[in-house]
C-alpha cells in the first residue's frame, strides 16, 4: 500500500516563497525552496521564507531539496533552510547550483551537501523511488520540471516555464521528455499558474529583441537601461542588439558585473567583451548603461540617479531610460512614480507594456500543451494567487479533467493519495510566514511589526525619572521626550500635565517609610494613566516607555 502526500508550505494564494513538498511512504521531497520580498506596509522586513517546522521535524526522511533555477522566488531561501537542515542534500543544475554558492558566501553558510546535476539524468533512491530533471524554457539557463516516479506513476513538479521553440542550447525544452513520461503514467501534475488568466501562448511576446532593436534606433545618445540580474536571457538580448551597433556598454554595480563576467566564463552568455567599457565610457554619446533592478527594492538604483545621488551617473535631458521588464503585481504603482520623477526631470524614459509584453511565464495554451503531453490522472495547480489557482484550474476542466480530481488547495492543505487514489481527508501541516530583517537570525515575529506600526504611526514617548537610592525620593525629573508623536514647542501644556501624572504615579508607589519601590507597577500605570489622557487629547496612542535610575 503506497501513501503519498502532496502540499506546500508556501507558493500558493501568493507570488513567491515556493516550496512544495511530496511525501511518499515517509520519504520527503522538497522542490523549491523561495522567498517573497515585504512590501512597504512590512515596515524594514527585507524578505519572507516558510516556517519549514515540519521540515525540521522529519529531517531524518529528507531525500533532497530539488531547485528548479535561479530566480529568488524559488531558491531565495535556501540559505536560511540550509542552516536549519545543515545535512539535507541540495540538488540543482550547474547555472542553478553557482546562483545557490554565492548565496551561501554573502550569508557566511557552509554546506557540505550540495549535488549538481545534468538535465535528463536519473537521480535514484531506491524502493522504486527516482527523481528526473527535464529541461524546460524559463528567462535563466539551467531551468528544469522534476519528474518524481513513484510505484502508483510519476509527480511531475513544472517550476516556471514558457514553450518557444527560437529558445535554444541552455534554454530549450525537451518536448520529447516530456511526452515520454506522460506516456509512462503521471499520477498527479503540478503547474504554475502565474499567466493562466492570460490567452494565446506567451512566446513570442516573452521577446523583445525587436523592440531593443526600435529603441537603440530612435536614441542615439546615452540610454540607462534597468534590468533583473536573474533574467539572464534579457541580458542577452541587449547584448545581441547592441553588437549589431557601435555603442559600448558600461554595467553598473559590483553584484551585477560579477554575474555577467561569471555567466560569460560559464558559456551562458555570448558576447564579444571588448564592447563592454568602464566608467571613463560613461558619459559617451551612445553608451548603454546597464543598472540593476532588484526585486527586493524595484527601482532603488534608478530613484537614486533621479535624485541626483548617484556618484557616478547625473542625468542629462538628453539621456533616454529605458525599463526593460514588464510591470508584475505589486509595483505598478511604485512605477507611476517613478516615471513621474524621471518626467520631471525633462528625460524621455521608454518602458515595457505589460499587456504586449510578457515574462517567461506559462500562458493557457502553453498549460493545455503540458496538460496534454503530461495526460495526468489528477492535477494540482500550483504558484499564484488563488485567482490564477482558479483560472488554472478551469484550464483543466476544459481538457476534460474531472472536476473531482483537480486539486485546489491553501499553503498546508495536504492531498492525501493512497495507492494512487485521492481520498477524502482534512489533513493540514501547520505553516507559517518567517520575517527576516536584514541579518538578524530568524523570525523577527508579529510582535515586532506591530511595535513598528505603532511607532510609524503614534511616535514614541520616553519617560525618565531619578530618584535617591536612600530616601527613595525623586531627585530629577520626569522628564518627557517624544519623537514622531508631537511638537513640543506648540505643546507644553500637554508636556507639563505629562510630568504632573508621572509625578503623581511615582509617588504613590514609594513606600517612604520601607524604602521600596514598586517599579513594575509604576511603569505599568504611567503607560495606562499617560495613555488615556494623550489618546483624550490628541487621539494617538504612542509607544511609552518608562525609565527610573537610583542614584
Amino acid at each position: 500500500m503506497s501513501k503519498i502526500k502532496i502540499f506546500s508550505l508556501g507558493g500558493l494564494n501568493e507570488n513567491g516563497k515556493n516550496m512544495y513538498i511530496v511525501n511518499v511512504d515517509e520519504n520527503i521531497f522538497v522542490f523549491d525552496s523561495g522567498l517573497k520580498y515585504g512590501t512597504g506596509k512590512m515596515l524594514g522586513v527585507d524578505y519572507i521564507i516558510p516556517n519549514i517546522d515540519y521540515l525540521v521535524e522529519n529531517k531524518k526522511k529528507i531525500k533532497g531539496i530539488f531547485l528548479t533555477h535561479g530566480h529568488e522566488s524559488n531558491m531565495g531561501a535556501i540559505a536560511d533552510v540550509i542552516k536549519l537542515l545543515p545535512k539535507v542534500n541540495v540538488y540543482a543544475t550547474k547555472f542553478t547550483m553557482e546562483i545557490v554558492k554565492r548565496e551561501l558566501k554573502e550569508s557566511d553558510t557552509i554546506c557540505n551537501n550540495l549535488k549538481e546535476i545534468r538535465p535528463h539524468s536519473k537521480i535514484d533512491f531506491g524502493k522504486n523511488l527516482s527523481v528526473f530533471p527535464i529541461s524546460v524554457t524559463h528567462s535563466i539557463p539551467d531551468a528544469v520540471c522534476y519528474v518524481l516516479y513513484t510505484k502508483d506513476g510519476a509527480i511531475v513538479y513544472t517550476g516556471d516555464f514558457v514553450f518557444d521553440s527560437t529558445m535554444i542550447e541552455n534554454y530549450k525544452t525537451d518536448i520529447g521528455k516530456l511526452a515520454y513520461v506522460g506516456k509512462q503514467g503521471v499520477l498527479c501534475l503540478l503547474a504554475e499558474s502565474f499567466y493562466a488568466f492570460k490567452d494565446g501562448h506567451t512566446s513570442p511576446n516573452n521577446r523583445i529583441d525587436a523592440f531593443i532593436r526600435e529603441v537603440l534606433q530612435k536614441n542615439d545618445n546615452r540610454i540607462i537601461a534597468t534590468i533583473l540580474p536573474a533574467h539572464i536571457y534579457r541580458i542577452q538580448e541587449i547584448f545581441n542588439e547592441v553588437m549589431k551597433t557601435h555603442r559600448k556598454i558600461v554595467i553598473m554595480g559590483k553584484g551585477l558585473q560579477e554575474l555577467i563576467n561569471n555567466s560569460i566564463n560559464l558559456g551562458y552568455l555570448k558576447i564579444d567583451q571588448n564592447r563592454i567599457g568602464d566608467l571613463s565610457n560613461l558619459n559617451e554619446k551612445g553608451v548603454i548603461v546597464l543598472i540593476s533592478d532588484e526585486k527586493e527594492k524595484p527601482f532603488a538604483n534608478l530613484e537614486r540617479i533621479i535624485k541626483g545621488y548617484d556618484k557616478y551617473i547625473k542625468l542629462k535631458e538628453t539621456d533616454t531610460i529605458f525599463i526593460t521588464e514588464p510591470s508584475y503585481d505589486g509595483i505598478e504603482k511604485r512605477l507611476a512614480i517613478v516615471m513621474d520623477d524621471i518626467a520631471r526631470n525633462n528625460v524621455n524614459v521608454v518602458s515595457l507594456s505589460s499587456k504586449k509584453h510578457l515574462l517567461h511565464h506559462a500562458s493557457r495554451e502553453d498549460l493545455m500543451l503540458m496538460i496534454n503531453l503530461m495526460n495526468p490522472k489528477y492535477y494540482f495547480p500550483v504558484k499564484g494567487e488563488y485567482r490564477h489557482l482558479y483560472m488554472n484550474a478551469t484550464i483543466a476542466e476544459e481538457l476534460g479533467i474531472p472536476k473531482e480530481n483537480i486539486i485546489l488547495k491553501q499553503n498546508g492543505d495536504v492531498a492525501y493519495f493512497i495507492n494512487g487514489k485521492l481520498q477524502d481527508k482534512q489533513e493540514k501541516v501547520l505553516v507559517d510566514d518567517v520575517l527576516i530583517d536584514g541579518l538578524t537570525p530568524g523570525d523577527i515575529g508579529e510582535l515586532v511589526l506591530k511595535d513598528r506600526e505603532m511607532l510609524g504611526e503614534n511616535g514614541i514617548v520616553l519617560v525618565t525619572c531619578t530618584l535617591n537610592r536612600q530616601t527613595k525620593e525623586i531627585m530629577a525629573g520626569p522628564d518627557i521626550v517624544t519623537k514622531g508623536f508631537i511638537f513640543v514647542k506648540e505643546n507644553q501644556d500637554l508636556i507639563e500635565t505629562s510630568k504632573e501624572i508621572c509625578s503623581r504615579v511615582i509617588e504613590e508607589n514609594i513606600e517612604v517609610n520601607s524604602r521600596k519601590v514598586d517599579y513594575t507597577k509604576i511603569k505599568n500605570e504611567v503607560r495606562n494613566q499617560l495613555g488615556k489622557y494623550f489618546y483624550k487629547e490628541t487621539e494617538s496612542k504612542p509607544m511609552i516607555i518608562t525609565v527610573i535610575q537610583e542614584i
